[in-house]
């Protein structure tokens, strides 16, 4: 009885819906060109980041080395984003990634999913409401916050008088949202605007190469001294000078902060049904944005660190005060005002991405239902709002930059892994004929014994993939998932592993070779030959090294964003077990 209850149980968590057709392809929606997804990519990815990345990685983490770091974070995204392009291959719908994982690994990591795609877009809301103060002030020379503080610090508790910006700028974020509730960007304009965008951020870039020193790239003690830092037996914060101040740690720490500048890219899957070709614009698109990205992030990073030395950067106003700090200062007022411009265009329809995911999991039944009404009722769609925005002013209040940077990319780099994971799960499965769901293939299959033996292990007999190398896939990626964390978790003590110690460096080769071991077992099963127009290739190490890098890239956020993170969790695994897991549109159809 308790084993037919656990594996009932355990089916719950992993049943999946069935999706309706996908758009015809001489469908009159399908209008995007591969150009439109670009700029669609494009002007979601380069935007507030590039403002907020370039000083506060540069200055308190990788110095100069923030080239390298959006080096790997876009490496990272694109080993991401090859992922998330077969999976909108095999379901051809235009959503988010609730969806691709509702349809392919099952409803719990869908409700993991999209409960942390709702924390990451609060996060991202409350980012912006700090950018947003940061452009007033820019453009003020920093008086607006410091007159507010001075005239009401006598009348309010000091800590309003210290966030004061945020309450303003949250009660202005309100009110826009209310304006704008019916707000959509046509893709003319977003073209126009990303062409803006890109032009503004390569004068930054030109004048970087003109007026920059190869000096600030080799700082040494003597030159924190000249500039009156005389502290130089201790420099603490500042690092150690060079193109690498930070060391190794500060390259790694940076990078998962960076990644942030890349998120955007997801935001291609939103309109796949409105592709012309998705075939190969998707992919194309994918591609194309995440390079032009690295090229635009490299190239502003590498200005800014060669105009001014690393530890002379101000926080958040980083490049505007770099045209000031070479003496342009007309220049430096150009780009105040286009970064004040860059930041009101993303608070129009800001709650959109949390509105869409939320109607979507109220409509599925993994949340209450009234929210499946949040586009039809203005009143429901207010309420979220309110709430919303209260959640999101406190997150700006008690949370600095860099952990609501971190938490914006926990919340993408967990659902990237759940991709790549169902990719790796996926391939190897049997492929069901149309209509049939995963419990009737192993029905059909049923009448064949298939008995699991070291050799049939590692030397399957059978050409096509069965339930029975579907089952040995499935224990190998999660076993892989396991060991991939814990080796993470390893190397993140690596000062440790470099002394030499044979106790972790015994770990570490007990856990690479059990994940080859499992890698190889993974690459002996057969593979589906179900046709798709892209495919991941080289299956299974591509997968494989996405989750990876992802898992480091977590291992290095900040104790504040696992403990933010983490208390979210508890709250949406509450709602999960109490509610999602009895009334799911899946366990109602079933």
């Amino acid at each position: 009885m308790l084993r037919q209850a656990l594996r009932r149980f355990g089916q719950k968590l992993v049943r999946r819906p069935t999706l309706k057709e996908p758009v015809a392809k001489d469908d009159p929606r399908r209008s995007l060109n591969t150009l439109d997804l670009v700029a669609r990519v494009v002007g979601r990815t380069v935007g507030i980041g590039v403002y907020i990345l370039a000083g506060e990685v540069a200055r308190n983490q990788a110095g100069p080395s923030i080239v390298i770091c959006f080096l790997v974070a876009g490496l990272s995204s694109v080993l991401a984003g090859l992922c998330y392009a077969e999976v909108s291959a095999r379901v051809p719908h235009s959503d988010s990634t609730y969806l691709y994982s509702f349809v392919t690994i099952g409803e719990l990591w869908a409700f993991i999913t999209g409960w942390t795609l709702i924390l990451s877009h609060v996060g991202d809301k409350a980012i912006v409401a700090r950018a947003c103060i940061l452009a007033f002030d820019n453009l003020r020379g920093n008086k607006i916050s410091q007159t507010l503080r001075e005239s009401i610090s006598p009348h309010v508790p000091r800590v309003l008088t210290e966030y004061v910006d945020i309450f303003v700028v949250g009660l202005v974020f309100l009110l826009i949202e209310f304006r704008n509730l019916r707000y959509v960007w046509s893709f003319p304009v977003t073209k126009m605007a990303t062409l803006v965008k890109l032009l503004v951020l390569s004068f930054v870039i030109i004048s970087g190469f003109i007026k920059g020193d190869l000096h600030n790239w080799k700082l040494t003690e003597e030159d924190y001294a000249m500039a009156g830092l005389n502290d130089t037996s201790s420099l603490g914060p500042l690092g150690s000078g060079g193109f690498v101040p930070f060391g190794f740690e500060g390259i790694l720490r940076g990078t998962a902060t960076c990644f942030y500048a890349f998120i955007g890219f997801s935001s291609i899957f939103e309109k796949v049904e409105e592709a012309q070709n998705p075939q190969h614009s998707i992919t194309m698109g994918i591609v194309i944005s995440l390079f032009i990205c690295f090229l635009v992030y490299f190239g502003v990073s590498a200005a800014l660190t060669l105009m001014v030395p690393y530890y002379k950067l101000r926080h958040g106003s980083t490049l505007p005060q770099a045209l000031l700090h070479i003496g342009w200062a007309p220049a430096y007022y150009f780009l105040a005002f286009a970064f004040l411009c860059i930041v009101s265009a993303r608070l129009l329809g800001f709650m959109f991405p949390i509105r869409r995911v939320l109607h979507r999991m109220g409509q599925d039944g993994l949340l209450f239902p009234v929210l499946e009404r949040i586009r039809s009722r203005p009143f429901i769609l207010i309420m979220t709002t309110v709430i919303l925005s209260i959640i999101t002013a406190i997150m700006a209040v008690f949370f600095g930059l860099t952990d609501l940077l971190d938490l914006r990319s926990v919340g993408s780099l967990i659902p990237h892994s759940l991709v790549a994971t169902s990719i790796l799960i996926l391939r190897y499965q049997p492929e069901a004929k149309e209509g049939e769901n995963e419990s009737e293939v192993l029905e059909e299959n049923g009448h064949i014994v298939e008995r699991l033996t070291l050799q049939g292990l590692l030397f399957p007999g059978s050409p096509t993939p069965t339930p029975l190398s579907g089952r040995v896939v499935r224990v190998c990626s999660a076993l892989l998932a396991l060991l991939l964390i814990l080796l993470c978790l390893v190397l993140a003590q690596w000062p440790v592993l470099l002394s030499g110690d044979p106790v972790w460096i015994s770990v570490v080769v007990v856990l690479l070779v059990l994940i080859t071991g499992l890698t190889g077992v993974i690459w002996r099963q057969p593979q589906s030959s179900s046709p798709l127009y892209f495919k991941v290739p080289a299956l299974p190490l591509l997968p494989l090294l996405s989750i990876f890098m992802n898992v480091c890239l977590m291992v290095q956020m900040t104790a504040a964003t696992w403990a933010l993170f983490a208390v979210w969790m508890l709250i949406g695994f509450a709602i999960y077990f109490a509610y999602g897991i009895q009334y799911s549109l899946v366990s109602n159809s079933t």
